[in-house]
């Protein structure tokens, strides 16, 4: 592989292991600037020798905690914050939209968001975030323009719009003091096959019996004026018009309305436009069936308030019309008919703060109409921003009224306003990156249908402070080839390396290997970073806290023995394979503790003074001895147990060494209390069991066993026994005589029960042999004749009866 090749992906930081880290390490930056439009978290250390041998300059840029444990000083990190400034901000105007004075406000006088202007200095990957404040201004003035279709089949809608001026006045006066209205009509394209171009059809488009205007596209019949008269006069005016096919060019016309501004007369004020109309409408590629296919321009063609180039271009699309709509704040109310509202109902939605109503026959509810969708359209606040710059996204937060919050889409809007209602809105800017040619952008924000704007200044954080300290042609950067900026070294063209030491086109394989070799072996850079200009560069690590370093790359800071699967333990730090423990630790894994406390028993002795404390744990010297801390002895009879003859007889005067009592129960100090409940408890003393033994009379006595801090013993006995009361004999007899009474009656009702049941099933089995008897009802089966039959054998053979 080519040297240069191999270098250049080495700065390049293509390496596998550059890749892997957080996304700090993971950019591989090779300058503060590149560093901190990572992300916010990311921040340059400009300590020139942060580095360590073997380090890569990119190993500058990581997140601030790592690079605190790293080494490097807070003061010399680099890590810019970005800002929000309020430029102006007025205050909302309050209820009423009038002067101390008295004197009426104008339009540009009245505040409804705040606040107006904000400058945003903006951090790669850091949200900018600000409050904006809505409230509704009380007498807001209203521009209405009203555009109605005038082909034959609004015949007698118009009759009703001659009248509409003055009794709209009225109705509006109730909502604003200040309002105007104005009046436009539209056709269809003056081109087959939309109309018939005949000389007579041009004339007179209708029936010969009907007197017809001549067909037009759009026409600006009145521009907005507060005179209602007027408006009844000039559209009394107005003659109904006619064309051929049933979809109109009513977008032709709304496009001319919202782009005319200085014709149609439009104020900085709240626009209204009524779109009347009983038929579809055309939109942009309709224009080819007459041979129109240049797309609508969205630019203002009146001339003698007649929109002039109807032929030429095509109608507008849905989306252009949103753009122009929304540009110029325009509010739109569709009044059709009952048979066209699902069309509308449908354009409608895609449409911002646009409402349909439903107009009857003959156009004579559009009065209400028009107040109500009014209504619907003042009550609803949306914002909207303009497009977003490169690399920048916005989000919002809405707090509405009742509590209500709402993000995402939804947070944009608040519904349900008053006049006078007050809403929030908050608002958060996030930059990645930097702009291309890393220029000031600006932002708007505005509430659809108000001509009222927030305007937001963006400026970039595209380089950290210290660059403007660079220094270039440093001697520190290799005499001069490069310049010394935040720390680290940016090589002039052509100078690779570190410190730019090296020229791409000077460097030879074999000077390199021989400077990256430890002790003249084979590996280069012990195969833990590759050899750049004569000088080990390490290699990166997975873990970002896991590092390479050394001349060679021979050491490393995660390859120490490990304690419970922890590298040192927990309790020291790893250089260059070898564990340097924290203090009161020791050990090659900082695994062996040198604090006792651990070791001490509950009679304040280390091991109970039966063994030594070696790395925080107890080895007891006697075997009978066990546990953390050699109190436990299985094999050794209890302290109750123990001292229980002592006890005894010191306190009773009996029990086995009674005789012996003065001798060999001397070693602890005897008190006397009256019950058991008087007994010292756990929380009176640190150190003390509780014993209930028997004596001689199977009488329970009760004492306690304590030492002192200073080793001795004191026991507390409780004067009162507890002694068994003997057999109650009443009760035991009568209960004998009692269950030997139940017993018998219970045994003479079990014989009689038997008894009974063998009588049954006797009398049931003679029953049924008497069942089974078969004879003649005059014969007795038992009966015996009287009469004996003797034969006289000599008397002829007869029978002789006696």
């Amino acid at each position: 592989m080519d040297v240069r090749l191999l270098l250049i992906s080495v700065l390049l930081g293509l390496s596998r292991a550059q890749l892997d880290g957080n996304e700090c390490t993971k950019a591989s930056a090779q300058s503060c600037g590149e560093c901190i439009q990572v992300g916010e978290k990311c921040g340059w250390c400009t300590d020139e020798n942060f580095l360590k041998q073997g380090e890569q300059k990119s190993t500058r840029c990581d997140e601030i905690e790592a690079l605190i444990k790293k080494g490097c000083n807070m003061s010399s990190i680099e890590n810019p914050r970005g800002t929000v400034t309020v430029s102006k901000n007025q205050s909302l105007t309050e209820h009423t939209n009038s002067t101390k004075d008295g004197a009426k406000l104008k339009p540009d006088q009245i505040t409804q968001i705040q606040p107006q202007k904000l400058t945003l200095d903006l951090r790669s990957g850091e949200a900018q975030k600000f409050v904006l404040t809505f409230r509704r201004a009380e007498d807001y003035p209203i521009d209405l323009y009203y555009l109605m279709d005038l082909s034959y089949s609004m015949k007698d809608d118009l009759e009703n719009v001659k009248n509409l001026g003055t009794k709209l006045m009225t109705e509006m006066q109730k909502i604003t003091s200040d309002f105007r209205i104005g009046f436009g009509s539209f056709v269809e394209k003056t081109v087959m096959p939309y109309i018939s171009t005949t000389p007579a059809k041009l004339l007179n488009p209708c029936t010969s019996d009907q007197n017809c205007t001549s067909p037009f596209s759009y026409k600006n019949v009145l521009s907005l004026t507060s005179d209602g008269s007027q408006f009844n006069t000039l559209v009394s005016k107005q003659q109904i018009s006619g064309n051929l096919d049933s979809p109109e060019g009513g977008f032709d016309a709304i496009m001319q309305v919202a782009v005319c501004a200085n014709q149609i007369g439009w104020r900085n004020v709240t626009r209204l436009l009524v779109f009347s109309t009983d038929a579809g409408f055309h939109f942009a590629g309709d224009g080819k069936l007459g041979g129109i296919v240049l797309p609508n321009d969205g630019k203002c063609h009146l001339q003698d308030n007649m929109y002039t180039m109807s032929h030429y271009y095509d109608y507008p699309s849905i989306a252009h019309l949103v753009q122009k709509l929304s540009e110029n704040n325009i509010q739109t109310i569709f009044a059709v008919t009952k048979e066209f509202q699902p069309v509308y109902q449908e354009l409608k939605n895609l449409i911002p703060k646009s409402a349909v109503g439903t107009l009857s026959s003959d156009s004579g509810n559009v009065i209400n109409l028009i107040i109500d969708a009014y209504n619907s359209l003042s009550s609803e606040i949306i914002l909207e921003n303009s497009r977003l710059p490169e690399g920048v996204s916005i989000s919002y937060i809405s707090h509405c009224k009742n509590g209500v919050s709402q993000e995402g889409e939804n947070g944009r809007k608040c519904s349900n306003i008053a006049i006078g209602d007050q809403v929030t809105f908050e608002v958060a800017v996030t930059a990645k990156g930097c702009p291309s040619n890393g220029k000031s952008e600006t932002l708007k924000i505005k509430p659809l249908g108000f001509t009222e704007e927030v305007e937001i200044v963006l400026n970039f954080i595209c380089e950290c402070e210290c660059h403007k300290e660079g220094i270039p042609n440093s001697p520190n950067c290799s005499d001069g080839n490069g310049t010394l900026e935040c720390g680290a070294c940016r090589c002039n063209e052509g100078r690779i390396g570190r410190v730019c030491e090296c020229s791409k086109d000077e460097v030879r394989t074999e000077d390199l290997d021989a400077n990256c070799r430890m002790d003249n072996g084979t590996d280069i850079c012990s195969n833990n970073g590759d050899c750049v200009c004569g000088t080990c560069e390490c290699k990166k690590r997975d873990n970002p806290e896991e590092r390479y370093s050394g001349k060679f790359c021979e050491c490393d800071n995660f390859n120490c023995d490990r304690s419970n699967n922890k590298l040192c333990g927990g309790h020291g730090r790893c250089e260059c394979r070898k564990c340097i423990c924290d203090a009161n630790y020791t050990g090659s894994a900082c695994d062996c503790s040198l604090d006792t406390s651990t070791c001490m028993a509950s009679n304040k002795q280390i091991c109970n003074g039966r063994g030594t404390c070696e790395c925080g744990t107890c080895k007891c010297i006697d075997t009978k001895f066990q546990g953390q801390t050699c109190e436990i002895c299985p094999t050794c009879p209890g302290v109750c147990t123990e001292h229980k003859d002592c006890v005894q007889c010191r306190a009773f005067g009996s029990g086995d060494k009674k005789d012996t009592c003065e001798k060999e129960c001397t070693n602890f100090d005897l008190k006397m209390v009256k019950k058991k409940e008087e007994l010292p408890q756990p929380n009176d003393q640190p150190y003390i069991n509780h014993c209930k033994e028997r004596d001689a009379n199977d009488c329970w006595f009760f004492f306690t066993y304590a030492t002192r801090n200073d080793s001795t013993v004191v026991v507390h006995v409780a004067e009162e026994l507890e002694c068994p009361s003997g057999p109650d004999i009443i009760p035991i007899v009568a209960g004998v005589v009692a269950g030997i009474v139940l017993i018998g009656l219970a045994l003479l009702l079990i014989w009689k029960l038997l008894m009974i049941i063998h009588d049954r099933r006797e009398f049931a089995k003679f029953e049924k042999e008497k069942m089974n008897a078969k004879w003649d009802a005059q014969e007795n089966p038992i009966y015996k004749s009287p009469i004996n039959k003797f034969q006289n054998p000599s008397y002829g053979n007869k029978g002789v009866t006696l």
